[in-house]
């Protein structure tokens, strides 16, 4: 397995960078001693950026102090009995004095059969919306759906497609109804990007929402959902590690949007004026148009006849149904206008970011 440690004065960027470098999404934290501190994970990170964090602050901000650990020769059955227990994929091995040895991943239990190992899940398949007709970038889409304007010489499409297909998801529905024909005729049964296409053909618009109505099949697993005019490089496995870790029905990727005020604002309490906060910052956390969505979450979509995902919002709110928020901290933008379009074609240039 290929991981990382860092020390307790690193930052949460660079535990970002570790994970990104890590195959198993998980950091150990040490002391100068070797000692273990704790471990880290794309999800701890998250939830403190939910916090109000930032990725500057020191990963000890963040970390699980108090991670389920195992000596030395500890068995696979043994292992594999803590990880179902506590509910993680990864453990460290230390001595009796805290002294780091390696860290071990349901990966490498895996290699050894008979074994009664925690439940890895992956998405049932993934939902693309591209049914749209993208009136804010017209001329544009006055010959094309938005869904295949072109960044960096290939269709935004195109791109959620590879993306997805890389992330092990084998079956994609893409619902369509402006200019369909040009879409399916493009991707055809998506044999060439090593998955199942398949397409919802809206015979008037649906909604966010309405066309999972369409899909004749009950997933057993979580699903992804993402609009067709999202342009990101967040990792898709990391919101299905996120929502699972959660113990949630459904998932929403959030981006934050901040105003920079430019006058000082009075503060006021009945009708005396309290202070002056001068050109203060507000951020406002917004939906990026992804979604990890339970089969109970999905099966409702019908049940209530929704037609859009805010409306799914309600429904789970008023049933009592949990709803985890998952910031994006990657590059995300929503190709509306063609001024948003002008700026992924510039970002995309950064190769950094996309490679």
């Amino acid at each position: 397995m290929i991981y990382k440690t860092l020390l307790a004065s690193d930052t949460l960027f660079q535990a970002v960078q570790a994970i990104e470098f890590s195959d198993i999404r998980t950091v150990v934290v040490l002391d100068k001693e070797n000692k273990l501190l704790g471990t880290i994970t794309d999800g701890d990170i998250r939830r403190r950026l939910l916090k109000g964090g930032n990725l500057q602050d020191s990963v000890t901000s963040a970390m699980n102090s108090t991670p389920v650990s195992a000596k030395p020769g500890s068995s696979s059955e043994l292992l594999a009995e803590l990880m179902k227990h506590r509910n993680v994929l990864t453990i460290p091995i230390v001595t009796d004095q805290n002294h780091f040895v390696e860290l071990m991943h349901l990966k490498d239990l895996k290699k050894t059969r008979n074994l009664s190992l925690p439940k890895s899940l992956d998405y049932e398949f993934a939902v693309i919306m591209a049914g749209g007709e993208g009136s804010r970038l017209k001329p544009i889409t006055n010959k094309m759906p938005k869904p295949m304007v072109e960044i960096g010489g290939m269709p935004l499409l195109e791109r959620q497609i590879i993306s997805l297909s890389e992330s092990g998801i084998r079956k994609i529905y893409i619902s369509v109804n402006y200019l369909a024909n040009q879409i399916e005729d493009y991707f055809e049964n998506g044999g060439r990007y090593n998955t199942e296409i398949v397409y919802l053909r809206e015979s008037n618009k649906m909604g966010t929402a309405g066309s999972l109505t369409l899909i004749n099949e009950t997933p057993k697993n979580p699903i992804l959902v993402l609009n067709g005019d999202v342009f990101t490089n967040s990792i898709f496995n990391s919101l299905l590690e996120y929502h699972n870790q959660s113990n949630v029905e459904f998932t929403v990727a959030t981006t934050n949007y901040t105003i920079d005020i430019p006058y000082g604002v009075i503060q006021i309490e009945k009708e005396n004026v309290k202070g002056i906060v001068e050109k203060p910052t507000q951020i406002f956390l917004c939906n990026a148009g992804i979604y990890c969505i339970s089969p109970l979450a999905f099966k409702m979509v019908s049940k209530f006849n929704l037609k859009n995902i805010t409306e799914l919002f309600k429904i789970l709110v008023e049933e009592n149904l949990k709803i985890a928020a998952f910031p994006i901290h990657e590059y995300w933008i929503d190709i509306g206008t063609p001024e948003d379009l002008d700026k992924a074609r510039q970002i995309y240039k950064d190769k950094f970011l996309f490679d």
